[in-house]
C-alpha cells in the first residue's frame, strides 16, 4: 500500500501535542509534529484552560504536517483528558471557556447531589466512581451557582468532542469521552436520561452518542484553508486519552463475549429501582471470566493520572466495585475499561514546581537519579490524599503527612521524590488485588504504556511491589492509539487484535523482572496505616 498518514491530536492537561502516526502497511512510525504547553489560568478565583490557544496551537501543527506530508495525510482525530467540557449555544457560539477540573467550584456537592438521589442509585444507573471532578458534579454545581451558559446552551461538548466541533463543524458526543461524565448508562451506551431528569439537567444539552471510528465528514472549509488540509476526514478515535491508551496497550486480545451494536454491554447489575447504598447489595459479584474471558493482564496508563485497569467484555457493577470505587468507563470496540484513577507522576509534576521557584531546575532524569541515592521504603503515604489533589506546595504537604503518621519526614528532595514513587507502586500493588478478586483469577502481567514509561525508577518499584513482570511501553501509547482507531476505521488495519500486533512490531518494549525484597510487605501495611492515620 502506499504510506498513509493518520494525524494525531492529543491534548494533556500539561501539554498538547500534533503527532503524524505514518503507516506502511507493516510498521507505524509515530513522529512529533508540533508540542506547546497547557495549563489552566486563574481569572478571579475560575480555573480556566485557554482553549482558544489550544486551537491556534492545534492549527499551527496541522499547518506544518500539511507542509510535511501532504496529499498522505488520510485523517485526523482528537484525544483529551475526561470530564471538562464547553457549552455551546444554537447559533454555534462557546458560551464560556471550560472550567478546568482542579477548580474548586464542586467543593461539597456531593452532599447537595446525594440528597437529591442516593449515592447507590447514581452508581448503579452509571457504573462511574465517585469524584467531585466528574462531568456530573460540575454541572450541578454550575446549576447551583445560577450560571447563564448552562441556560442558554444547546450542546454540551467535552474537550475533545469540541475541538472536533472545531475542525469538522459536526457537533458530536463519542462514547468512551462520555462515559466519564458520570451521566452514561453503560448497559444502553446512551446517556442516563433518568438521572439528568431527576437532577433537573436541561435534556436537550446531550446529543446522540457516537462510536469511535465515526468519520464527521472532512475538516470545514475555513480549516482546510487555513492550514492546508485537503480532503481529510475527521475521525473519531477512542476520544478519551486513556480509551486510545489502552487499544495501544501490546497485549493479545479477546474480544467482548456479548454485547449490542455500538458497544453497550451486557447489564451486570440488579433493577437499579432497588435501594442501594454503601453496604447494601447491588448485586453478587460476578467475575467477568466466567462468560467472557478474563484477561491475564492489567494495564497502567501512566501519566499526571495512573489510571489502571483491565479491559472488561461487559460492565462490572457489584457492591465489591462500589466499594472500591472503581469505574466502568467505555473503551473502543465493544469493551469496558474497569479502572481505578490514581494519583500518578502529578506528585513529581508539582514537587518540581514547586522546587523551581525556590531555584531549583530539576529535570526528570535528575529527579530520579536523586530518589535512587536515598535509602528505600523509608516513609509512605496515601498518593490519593484529598491534601495532594492541588496543594500549595506538593512537597511540603508530602512532608506533613509523612510526619502526621508518625514516619519519618523526608529529608531530602531525592527522599519526597522516593516517598511518592514508592507510594505509587505500593498503591498499584493495592488496586491489582482488588481487580484479581473482582475477575475471579491472578493477573500475570502489567502493562504500563505512556509517559510513565521512562521512569524506571518506577517501572521497576512497580514490579517489586506488585510482583509481577511490568512491560514497559510504548511511551506514546495514547497517540499510537489514536491513530490506530483512525487506521481501522479507514479499513487499513482490520481490527483491536491487529492493531495490537502491529504495536508489538513497531515499538520498543522493556521487561521489568520482580525483585524480591521483604521491605515492600511491611511498607504495604504501613501505607494502610499511613491512610487511616491522615484521613
Amino acid at each position: 500500500m502506499n504510506r498513509r498518514v493518520y494525524l494525531a491530536v492529543d491534548l494533556g492537561a500539561s501539554s498538547g501535542r500534533v503527532l503524524a502516526g505514518l503507516f506502511d502497511g507493516e510498521r507505524l512510525e509515530l513522529g512529533e509534529v508540533h508540542r506547546f504547553a497547557n495549563a489552566p489560568v486563574n481569572v478571579n478565583g475560575r480555573l480556566y484552560w485557554q482553549v482558544f490557544h489550544l486551537w491556534s496551537e492545534v492549527l499551527a501543527g496541522l499547518r506544518l504536517a500539511a507542509r510535511q506530508f501532504g496529499e498522505e495525510i488520510a485523517s485526523v482525530g482528537v484525544d483529551a483528558w475526561g470530564v471538562d467540557f464547553g457549552l455551546v449555544d444554537r447559533h454555534g457560539e462557546l458560551l464560556a471557556p471550560p472550567v478546568a477540573y482542579r477548580d474548586d467550584r464542586t467543593r461539597g456537592v456531593f452532599e447537595r447531589a446525594f440528597a437529591d438521589v442516593p449515592r447507590g442509585e447514581i452508581f448503579a444507573e452509571t457504573g462511574v466512581q465517585f469524584l467531585e471532578l466528574n462531568t456530573l458534579f460540575q454541572l450541578l454545581a454550575v446549576q447551583h451557582i445560577g450560571s447563564p451558559p448552562l441556560d442558554r446552551a444547546a450542546r454540551l461538548l467535552l474537550m475533545p468532542d469540541l475541538f472536533h466541533w472545531m475542525l469538522s463543524g459536526v457537533a458530536a458526543n463519542e462514547r468512551t469521552i462520555a462515559s466519564t461524565t458520570q451521566l452514561l448508562n453503560p448497559h444502553t451506551g446512551g446517556w442516563s436520561r433518568p438521572l439528568i431528569e431527576r437532577f433537573g439537567l436541561p435534556q436537550e444539552i446531550f446529543g446522540d452518542i457516537v462510536a469511535p471510528g465515526t468519520k464527521l465528514g472532512p475538516v470545514q472549509a475555513r480549516v482546510a484553508d487555513d492550514t492546508g488540509l485537503k480532503n481529510v476526514q475527521v475521525v473519531l478515535p477512542g476520544s478519551h486519552d486513556t480509551a486510545s491508551a489502552v487499544l495501544a496497550v501490546p497485549a493479545c486480545y479477546t474480544p467482548p463475549s456479548k454485547g449490542v451494536a455500538g458497544g453497550a454491554m451486557e447489564q451486570a447489575s440488579p433493577d437499579s429501582s432497588q435501594e442501594t447504598s454503601a453496604g447494601s447489595s447491588l448485586g453478587r459479584p460476578r467475575p467477568w471470566g466466567v462468560s467472557g474471558g478474563a484477561p491475564d493482564w492489567c494495564y497502567i496508563s501512566s501519566g499526571t493520572w495512573s489510571l489502571m485497569g483491565v479491559e472488561a467484555p461487559r460492565p462490572v457493577i457489584n457492591d465489591d466495585v462500589f466499594r472500591g470505587n472503581f469505574t466502568n468507563e467505555a473503551g473502543v470496540a465493544g469493551t469496558t475499561r474497569l479502572l481505578k484513577n490514581i494519583s500518578g507522576l502529578w506528585l513529581m509534576q508539582e514537587c518540581q514546581r514547586a522546587w523551581r521557584h525556590e531555584g531549583y531546575d530539576y529535570d526528570w532524569h535528575k529527579l530520579m537519579l536523586l530518589a535512587e541515592e536515598v535509602e528505600p521504603l523509608v516513609s509512605v503515604i496515601d498518593p490519593d490524599h484529598p491534601r495532594l489533589m492541588a496543594p500549595r506546595n506538593m512537597p511540603a504537604e508530602i512532608v506533613a503527612l509523612c510526619r502526621e503518621s508518625g514516619q519519618p519526614a523526608p529529608a531530602s528532595h531525592g527522599a519526597v521524590i522516593r516517598c511518592a514513587l514508592e507510594s505509587l507502586a505500593l498503591k498499584y500493588c493495592e488496586v491489582l488485588g482488588l481487580l484479581e478478586r473482582l475477575g475471579g483469577q491472578r493477573i500475570e502481567r502489567i502493562h504500563l504504556v505512556g509517559g510513565g514509561t521512562q521512569n524506571t525508577l518506577l517501572c521497576q518499584m512497580a514490579a517489586n511491589a506488585c510482583g509481577r513482570m511490568v512491560i514497559a511501553g510504548p511511551v506514546e501509547a495514547t497517540a499510537i492509539g489514536n491513530c490506530l482507531m483512525q487506521a481501522i476505521a479507514a479499513g487499513d488495519v482490520a481490527d483491536v487484535a491487529e492493531a495490537r500486533e502491529l504495536v508489538r512490531r513497531s515499538f520498543k518494549l522493556h521487561d521489568y523482572q520482580p525483585q524480591a525484597d521483604e521491605r515492600w510487605a511491611a511498607a504495604r501495611e504501613r501505607l494502610t496505616d499511613a491512610r487511616g492515620g491522615a484521613a
